[in-house]
């Protein structure tokens, strides 16, 4: 007889259906498990002999062939354990092929039978549930990653005993109820706010636009301005994020293993800040099993890059692609794996190495050559695509000690949702374009036209400044996020030149 359960394995960010299948014949005792399988799925045999001795089922008797189904697909993790051990018991503990066929399970079983958690059971669960399975058995320990997912039930199990009397019947297990609007209610708000923000009124003026149109930011000034005060309270003024965000955002992070008590759910806009040092990989995502980076981690919200010189140069350049495309994709010899990217770049930096270029009261202690050096660290083209340049200075004493913090995140957060409505409605027909950053070379032509002031002082402006086409096309789309804010339809004079100003510094800073 052969027995077949279903279980999943992620690919990149999303899970994908395997089939397990089991036949005991004559010979000498043991499990071969065959369907490309890696070291971790290999290694099942020795820990599900062990948990069937241990759990007081009868170990096995002859060779137990175990296939893994699709077979061109790599298999990875110790998740498959529960799912093998099941399909070798299926004869022996008299399960039906029907309890079977609509149940999917995963798990890593321990020696004594005891489940352990593996990571990605989100979108195992969102897998199961799409391919019509009727519940999900799932490490107890682990239950509630996986409760978000409605239309399912998630069965949370202690060993591969009570598995096994799960699917016989012989034990009711209450699946978890499902969490996501509690978790949504409990998670969805910060414990910061802009009103913490002495000062700065340029700066957060650049970063209400920057948010309301999607654009990137890039935060100039000298060591203790507050630049990474600001960028923490970015995504407090960011739209809320839907429950859809929430979940796809979450997947991500359970795929890479960060989902557990502490985090059972991601409901606000990430923030992901990683040091100056991490690798093109860690940043981007890869490695032998290729997982997701800080770009992909950084999904529906921020990516923080702070003291943006002292990253290596290879590592920034690899940002160019998720940039554009909101994406990557990672290659292997055994195929492609893409993973969302759509963030929100900002990034910080001094004007020079100590940091005190330009500044009035400290003296700069570099040279000429050491700043030129400092500054070419960031390519032109990177440059290119970041919208807006904005100019953090020292804050005055005065401002400091005033009790005033100026507008809250909620005030501020309410302008940049009315501007986003106005774009969503903008781009309702067009489902990948959802701000002003994205818009194509077609749309900016169409919704960015210029009365003859403006048209000139762009001319003038891109002439003397030496600006790219590109530097063209995004100081448009920022005129046309301040546009919105001022609830204009008409781009104006004066928002061209906004636009410019929060642009300018790239040829004057540089030069």
């Amino acid at each position: 007889m052969v027995a077949r359960t279903y279980s999943s394995t992620l690919v990149g960010v999303n899970a994908h259906e395997v089939e397990i299948e089991s036949h005991e014949s004559g010979g000498n005792p043991k499990i071969l498990i065959v369907g490309l399988p890696d070291t971790s799925v290999k290694e099942s045999r020795e820990r599900v002999s062990s948990a069937i001795k241990t759990s007081g089922f009868n170990p096995v008797k002859g060779t137990a062939t175990v296939n893994l189904a699709p077979a061109d697909l790599k298999k990875e993790g110790p998740g498959f354990d529960l799912p093998v051990a099941i399909t070798i018991l299926a004869d022996q503990c008299k399960l039906t092929p029907d309890s079977l066929a609509e149940t999917a399970m995963i798990g890593e079983l321990a020696l004594n039978g005891e489940l352990r958690p593996v990571r990605g059971l989100l979108a195992v669960a969102l897998e199961a549930r799409a391919k019509g399975r009727k519940r999900l058995l799932v490490p107890k320990a682990a239950a509630r990653e996986a409760s978000v997912v409605s239309g399912i039930d998630i069965i949370g199990i202690q060993n591969l005993r009570e598995a096994v009397d799960c699917i016989r019947g012989t034990q009711i297990i209450l699946p978890e109820p499902c969490r996501a609007a509690e978790f949504f209610a409990a998670t969805s708000h910060y414990d910061i706010d802009f009103n913490d923000v002495k000062g700065q009124g340029d700066a957060k003026r650049a970063i209400e636009v920057a948010v309301a149109g999607g654009h990137n930011l890039l935060m100039i000034g000298p060591p203790g301005t507050g630049k990474s005060m600001i960028a923490k309270r970015i995504p407090t003024i960011m739209p809320a994020m839907s429950e859809e965000e929430a979940i796809e955002t979450t997947k991500i992070h359970s795929a890479a293993g960060l989902i557990g008590e502490s985090l059972a759910f991601v409901a606000t806009r990430p923030f992901r800040s990683p040091h100056h040092t991490i690798s093109d990989a860690g940043l981007l995502g890869g490695g032998t099993n290729p997982g997701p980076g800080e770009v992909s981690l950084a999904h529906h919200g921020v990516l923080f890059l702070d003291e943006l010189p002292e990253f290596r140069r290879s590592t920034l350049e690899v940002l160019r692609q998720p940039l554009e495309d909101g994406k990557v994709t990672i290659s292997r010899a055994v195929g492609s794996v893409t993973f969302p990217a759509q963030f929100m770049l900002v990034a910080a930096m001094n004007p020079c190495p100590c940091g005190f270029y330009g500044d009035l009261k400290r003296e700069c202690r570099c040279s000429p050559p050491v700043i030129q050096k400092y500054r070419q660290r960031i390519s032109g083209p990177l440059l290119d695509r970041i919208d807006l340049h904005v100019e953090v200075p020292l804050v005055e004493y005065k401002a400091l000690s005033s009790q005033d913090g100026g507008e809250s995140s909620e005030t501020i957060r309410r302008r940049v949702e009315k501007a986003r409505a106005v774009q969503r409605e903008r781009f309702a027909k067009h489902a990948t374009v959802r701000t002003n950053s994205a818009m194509t070379p077609r749309l900016l032509k169409k919704h960015c036209e210029l009365d003859a002031g403006s048209l000139s002082m762009l001319e003038h402006v891109m002439t003397e400044h030496g600006f790219s086409a590109r530097a063209h096309d995004r100081i448009l789309k920022v005129a046309r996020t301040i546009a919105d804010l001022s609830g204009e339809e008409k781009i104006t004079e004066d928002h061209v030149f906004q636009a410019v100003s929060f642009r300018s510094l790239d040829r004057k800073f540089w030069a």
